[in-house]
């Protein structure tokens, strides 16, 4: 992931300049000006003794990973691995990428929840325990694996988490690759099989790590599987003669997968036109002596190309637009109140002018003109008192933009002014203005950011999700920052980290929301410069993901970088 921000004492970065560098989603360290040494890549696993049964009743389906700040020693979510079907030995494929810096000691806490439901609030989980450790006591250990017991509810053994470090390659490449099936193994009583494929690249101590996952084919033994996309790194961290083993599985419900065969390879192997593949079960192999294969896999296709970097579209020429919405309903409370949200304090910004100014002061280096759209919705415009979802705050309709961020908060000061207070809280206006905009460039020299304050429940989520869900086919991102103590369960559900949104069943194409809400970047000791830093780097840490995403469904590529400039050489004239 890149942060989009600004390190203190650097200037700007321009159209051909370099993108500052930042650390993953993680801590926010004013202190800390180090190079890391190098990146990452954390696995996490986890293991239970003996038996067919765990000895903890609940099965770890989510793993969190925290880091712990340097100053108050606050832990903060890095981030979550996906949602995993029931298995006893549950392995993670989505990793942690983390800086590591030898000199540098970072507390890492991984927490393990039994997923209930959809909701991505973790108090709405079962938790199953934790396990404590360091960054360098993983890389430390032998081989870089850490074998650990999960700790945290008295009485119970809940098994053993083993998280493995691997120092991460340069190589940009990616595959993509498609794979098919032939006369797979009958492991379903009343069906065929419900095959799948698991991806494991080898270690030097001899173990594997999962890398890919496809998805399930019911019922069938001549499965053909949807073409999938794979850094070369994550397959083989750039050695080609590294042993990739494949593994082949009868989907159950239960997550008791039923093994087929597995098959090793190489990416060398692979790449050369390697197509069919023996699928062996090593017991069956065993018993019987006439046994040939479990069926065989055949690889349809592989083309390698170039992975190209956020960096490399910006370098291109690709603006980023930013467009800001304002929640001005009645719920916020009378700005001429210290308790409302919108309360315009002399002496310190309001939550809506805090969330404005830290995230709007990043985007803006990426948009040339500085010319940024600014709308409210939820308030009774005059002189009539009609109520209005997406009004200029300028109050020119027809020209809604302000220069600058500066410019925004005059104008958004200057609404709270000369409206009322209403509602209801309405986001599809706003996401449909910016999606017109953006549906009428789609050749990846502009992408869209819009960024949504708000306080409360919003009113329109049929017609907002299905906004979303359109917009999703679009070169645009969503950001909406929640102010206010009100419960934000909707607006957790449109983030799509869990579950990819839908609306009339269709789901979204690309995840393209970050939800936030405020109150947790309010530092108790009062520097708003920090915390304002760490919701800035949290609401657009996923920014670029969602913006390589648009481009490669779209097959769209960077321009070149425009030459480095040099200046004319002056002409010296000789006097005569």
């Amino acid at each position: 992931m890149f942060g989009l921000e600004k390190p203190a004492g650097q200037q700007k970065p321009g159209r051909s300049g370099g993108l500052p560098k930042m650390a993953s989603v993680g801590d926010f360290n004013v202190l800390s000006s180090s190079i890391p040494a190098t990146k990452v890549e954390l696995s996490v696993s986890c293991r239970y003794g003996g038996g067919s049964r765990p000895p903890c009743p609940l099965i770890p389906r989510l793993c969190v990973l925290y880091t712990q700040a340097i100053g108050n020693k606050e832990w903060r979510e890095f981030g979550r691995t996906e949602v995993i079907d029931n298995t006893l030995n549950p392995d993670f494929v989505r990793k942690f990428i983390m800086d590591y810096f030898f000199e540098e000691r970072e507390n890492l806490r991984f927490d393990f929840y039994d997923v209930d439901s959809k909701s991505p609030n973790l108090s709405k989980h079962d938790f199953l325990g934790q396990m404590f450790c360091t960054l360098g006591e993983i890389v430390g250990s032998q081989g870089s694996r850490l074998e650990k017991s999960i700790v945290g509810i008295p009485g119970k053994k809940c098994g053993t988490v083993i998280v493995t470090a691997e120092e991460l390659g340069c190589c940009r490449d990616s595959v993509l690759m498609q794979f098919c099936a032939n006369k797979l193994d009958k492991k379903d009583f009343f069906g065929k099989s419900d095959p799948f494929l698991v991806f494991l690249r080898s270690n030097e101590d001899g173990s594997f790590t999962i890398c890919h996952k496809t998805e399930v084919i019911k019922n069938t033994l001549n499965p053909v599987w949807q073409a999938f996309n794979i850094s070369v790194r994550a397959l083989c961290n750039g050695d080609y003669d590294r042993t990739i083993k494949v593994e082949v599985y009868d989907w159950d419900r239960d997550g008791s997968h039923d093994f087929i065969g597995e098959f090793t390879t190489s990416y060398r192997e692979l790449s050369r036109g390697q197509s069919q593949f023996n699928v062996i079960n090593p017991k069956k192999k065993g018993k019987k002596k006439k046994y040939v294969n479990s069926g065989t896999v055949t690889l349809l296709s592989f083309l390698v190309e170039t992975e190209v970097s956020f960096l490399d579209y910006i370098k291109g020429g690709t603006q980023i637009n930013f467009t800001v919405a304002i929640d001005f309903t009645a719920s916020n409370g009378n700005p001429s109140q210290p308790t409302s949200l919108h309360y315009m304090n002399p002496y310190q910004l309001n939550a809506y002018g805090m969330a404005l100014k830290a995230v709007g002061e990043i985007i803006q280096d990426y948009d040339s003109d500085k010319m940024f759209p600014a709308l409210g919705f939820g308030a009774r415009l005059p002189p009539d008192g009609r109520v209005s979802h997406e009004f200029a705050l300028n109050g020119n309709p027809q020209n809604p933009y302000c220069h600058g961020i500066d410019g925004v908060m005059e104008a958004y000061y200057r609404s709270l002014k000369s409206v009322q207070l209403y509602g209801p809280t309405n986001f599809a206006p706003v996401i449909n203005h910016v999606a017109r905009y953006a549906a009428s460039v789609k050749d990846g020299s502009q992408y869209f950011v819009l960024l949504i304050i708000t306080d409360g429940v919003i009113s329109d989520m049929a017609q907002t999700k299905e906004s979303i869900v359109n917009a999703s086919k679009l070169p645009m991102s969503i950001i909406i920052v929640g102010v206010g103590p009100a419960e934000f369960d909707a607006m957790e559900e449109l983030d799509g980290d869990m579950v990819r949104i839908s609306s009339r069943g269709k789901f979204a194409e690309r995840d393209i929301v970050q939800f936030v809400p405020f109150r947790d970047y309010i530092d108790r000791s009062g520097n708003h410069v920090l915390s304002m830093a760490r919701l800035a780097k949290d609401v657009l840490a996923e920014i670029p993901e969602q913006f390589l995403s648009y481009m490669r469904v779209r097959g769209i590529k960077p321009l070149p970088a425009p030459p480095p400039y040099t200046p004319p050489i002056p002409v010296l004239q000789t006097q005569i």
